[in-house]
């Protein structure tokens, strides 16, 4: 039963069974709104939805073409040697510092060694990610680059072979720079820049494994 009464000031009376509520309408328009905690609500959403999105574009832009696995496996015929360590002393810091323009963030890098080839998987990041590629080096050359994971929104042309293929036979000059120009892409410059840097701190790379023979 609905007592809807004939003054609005006077309370309201829903009865519903043994149930009663009573409340006066008019003392809502009088209570106090506490708009902080609202405030502090709708921030932690707007937070949160930001950190998924950003999080979903990333993993989205994320691609993997070749694990550095099998690129390995493909660079040796399937009998990959064990991984030996180059130790980054001053002089080396030095020369990849001159290279990329940035300081190295380890003490020594990886790669992989039989008779004159040298392979390496490096990282460098192109506009906001890095990229990561492999380079067989044989001989003092480029044999192959390739770009094994990507996680650029942008830019991922530089994966195909109409790119990559520049870089085959190109060797270091006196200079520390390619022997060879390299052609970029309209929209993926940075990631243009980034791989161009990647296969001149290879060869760099390659030349001080022989001095340490």
């Amino acid at each position: 039963m609905l007592d809807w009464g004939s003054n609005s000031k006077r309370p309201y009376l829903i009865s519903y069974k043994e149930l009663s509520i009573t409340f006066d309408i008019n003392s809502l328009n009088r209570a106090p709104i506490n708009w902080r905690p609202v405030f502090i609500t709708l921030v932690l959403l707007f937070l949160l939805g930001a950190s998924l999105f950003f999080t979903t574009a990333t993993l989205a832009a994320e691609k993997t073409y070749q694990s550095p696995k099998k690129f390995l496996e493909t660079a040796f015929a399937g009998a990959v040697p064990k991984p030996e360590v180059l130790w980054l002393d001053r002089k080396l810091r030095s020369g990849i510092k001159k290279i990329t323009g940035d300081r190295y963030p380890g003490v020594r890098i990886r790669f992989w060694k039989k008779n004159k080839r040298t392979v390496w998987i490096l990282e460098k990041i192109g506009k906001y990610e890095p990229i990561t590629a492999g380079v067989i080096i044989n001989d003092r050359r480029i044999k192959q680059l390739k770009v094994l994971v990507y996680r650029e929104s942008h830019g991922w042309e530089v994966r195909y072979p109409f790119f990559t293929n520049q870089f085959k036979d190109i060797r270091l000059t006196p200079n520390q720079g390619l022997s060879q120009g390299i052609d970029g892409i309209s929209g993926a410059t940075l990631s243009v820049n980034a791989l161009t840097l990647i296969a001149t701190l290879a060869l760099y790379l390659h030349d001080q494994t022989i001095a340490l023979e």
